[in-house]
């Protein structure tokens, strides 16, 4: 057994900001283009009839998530080759930067068919730095942390995600309350991503700073950093762990993008408040999600991986028609406990989905599978949420046809997460992954 490898709770804290300073800029331009998507509609995609612009503000959105499996592969090869440090100033450079860009486009307005392609590009490059962004943060953040409370320290990446779509919708409120329509269509939109520029510049400013991860600088100093495994051996290795944490983490992208991007615009759309109200609602919830994440996360340490899973599953299936219904009923008050009876799902997958990213998976391995993991669940159930939940109920007629679509992924997720191995207890510095927890064979960092 190896030693246990303490760091101090100063340094601990360096960690979870640095961490999570990143992590906060990826999702904060995520929010903002969910929470302005009538707008963006409108600014960059000619259409008469609304609903077409917003479906392919939509497909735009999703399209970006087309990238972030690519990003995840290239930048997870080169966190476990080079180290977490090296990659994660790299990936909030691309992130800032590209948000950034998309703040100073120009509109369809000014120059036609360019603009949404453009606006395309800029996603794009989002997209494939964000691959590389969310698994190398929570793998810098868990290989710092104590074996028996990982996913409390873990919960920070998530408090900083659930942070930055609150801040977004606190920026967006703001513009719609204090600026005419006029002027929000002119310039107020384009606030919010130049807001990415100075933060991309605090958060390089912190991730330069941070010293490597214990794990890694262990894995370094035996040699083993050169013994990173090919995609092709990790797939083969580490292929059933993959297959069935994607299933799990499935459920924590779509009830995430559900909660926090979709469901402003559903609010707008069927349950008839305004765009003003349906933020500041969305607000409430997102403010209490990152409360409770920490809680999440202690919960989790205290009863392990598996049994979260399991609560996080039936309760996604029990409250989704409920908080559907709510919503729905044009009231601010049933709106607001409806988002957080999702919100409460949400941040449970969202929290032991951080842990067990880390905990699943081997040091020398652990960024690459992680982020290709965490990333081709996204693509497939995160980044497409928006855009399938649009088309079913245009398709069904009934505005409570995402909820069955959240169900059924609860479902798939309920089976593949209680498939995988308890691994609150394991340690990081030990050979961890799938080959640790299953009897009889060989472990390899």
């Amino acid at each position: 057994m190896s030693a246990p490898h303490e760091v101090s709770p100063a340094t601990l804290r360096r960690v979870i900001a640095a961490s999570a300073i990143g992590n906060f800029v990826e999702w904060f331009d995520f929010a903002v283009y969910g929470f302005l998507a009538t707008l963006i509609a409108s600014q960059f995609f000619a259409s008469e009839d609304p609903s077409a612009a917003l479906l392919k503000t939509f497909a735009v959105f999703a399209v970006a998530f087309a990238l972030r499996p690519l990003g995840g592969i290239v930048f997870g090869a080169l966190g476990d080759r080079l180290g977490r440090k090296r990659i994660l100033s790299l990936t909030i450079l691309l992130m800032a930067g590209s948000t950034t860009l998309i703040g100073l486009l120009p509109t369809y307005a000014s120059i036609g068919l360019a603009a949404p392609v453009l606006l395309t590009l800029a996603r794009c490059l989002q997209g494939f730095s964000a691959g590389g962004e969310y698994a190398g943060a929570c793998a810098y953040l868990m290989e710092h942390a104590p074996n028996d409370r990982r996913a409390f320290y873990g919960s920070f990446v998530p408090v900083s995600t659930f942070s930055a779509f609150a801040c977004a919708a606190v920026i967006a409120y703001g513009l719609e309350a204090s600026l005419s329509a006029e002027a929000m269509g002119a310039w107020g939109w384009r606030v919010p991503f130049l807001v990415a520029a100075p933060l991309g510049l605090v958060g390089l400013y912190l991730r330069w700073r941070m010293e490597e991860t214990p794990a890694f600088r262990e894995a370094v100093a035996q040699g083993k950093e050169h013994e990173h495994s090919p995609l092709k051996d990790t797939l083969r290795h580490h292929g059933r762990v993959i297959r069935n944490l994607g299933a799990f983490i499935s459920l924590t992208a779509l009830s995430f993008y559900m909660f926090t991007t979709y469901f402003a615009t559903y609010l707008q759309l069927v349950g008839n408040l305004t765009r003003a109200q349906s933020l500041l609602v969305t607000t409430v919830a997102l403010l209490f999600a990152a409360v409770g994440c920490p809680l999440a996360g202690a919960f989790s340490d205290r009863v392990g991986r598996r049994k979260t899973i399991g609560f996080t599953c039936l309760w996604v299936m029990l409250c989704v028609f409920p908080a559907y219904w709510l919503a729905s009923s044009g009231s601010m008050s049933g709106a607001l406990l409806g988002v957080i009876l999702l919100a409460v799902g949400a941040l449970c997958s969202g929290v032991v989905t951080a842990a067990l990213l880390s905990e699943s998976f081997p040091t020398r391995t652990r960024y690459t599978a992680s982020a290709i993991t965490y990333n081709v669940a996204y693509t497939l159930f995160g980044g497409t949420a928006p855009l399938v939940a649009t088309w079913l109920i245009g398709q069904t007629g009934s505005s409570l046809a995402p909820a069955f679509y959240l169900v059924v992924i609860a479902l798939v997720a309920l089976v593949g997460g209680l498939a995988l191995p308890e691994t609150s207890r394991i340690s990081l510095h030990d050979e961890v992954g799938s080959d640790a927890v299953r009897p009889g064979v060989r472990r390899t960092v």
